[in-house]
């Protein structure tokens, strides 16, 4: 990385089951520092001593937001992703959410921000959920949980601001080659 070129940081967003966290494997994979905004409130969840399901997760994050804001998620992510670009010079999020939270991070993060949504047709991301190891949703559950994360969490916003877009509607392969195309194009190395 040259001298003139900011610290940077990737954020992953879309809707579930579009292949985010696909990506951010990869991505973690080839060394890069990798945050899943999720793993606040699944955390969290573990931390009560509940059981990993989408009503618990959504009461979470519903109460974290109550609290702090439309940007809790990122707040409580703030300190990790600062103390790792102290390290690095580019960093990977995994699901960065609502509006107010890309707002934050646009002015706070220290960092310029490239948003990447990962986009898929509806029907075959619910057929993802369905079939996923873990935390599998039924069809109703998922599109529950589409229409919670576009009228309470804000989630549109960073999806219709986003800088590159990447199709997931083929093959895991398929979507990781654009990926890897996107990151040389991007000049990301770790």
């Amino acid at each position: 990385m040259t001298e003139s070129q900011p610290k940077r940081a990737l954020a992953l967003v879309g809707m579930p089951g579009a292949g985010k966290s696909v990506c951010a494997r990869y991505l973690e994979k080839r060394g890069f520092f990798q945050f899943r905004f999720g793993s606040i409130v699944v955390n969290e969840v573990l931390k009560r001593g509940l059981p990993l399901a989408p009503e618990y997760e959504r009461a979470v994050r519903e109460e974290f937001r109550a609290q702090d804001g439309m940007a809790a998620i990122a707040k409580r992510a703030l300190p990790v992703l600062q103390a790792a670009l102290d390290e690095r010079d580019h960093i990977i999020i995994d699901g960065l959410y609502s509006w107010s939270e890309y707002k934050l991070l646009q002015r706070e993060l220290g960092a310029q921000l490239i948003v990447v949504a990962v986009i898929c047709p509806r029907s075959l991301r619910y057929s993802r959920l369905a079939k996923r190891k873990e935390r599998p949703l039924t069809t109703a559950e998922a599109e529950q949980r589409d229409y919670a994360e576009i009228e309470r969490l804000e989630k549109g916003g960073p999806i219709a601001m986003a800088d590159y877009m990447l199709l997931n509607d083929g093959k895991k392969k398929t979507l990781l080659k654009q990926m890897k195309r996107l990151i040389k194009e991007l000049d990301f190395d770790e």
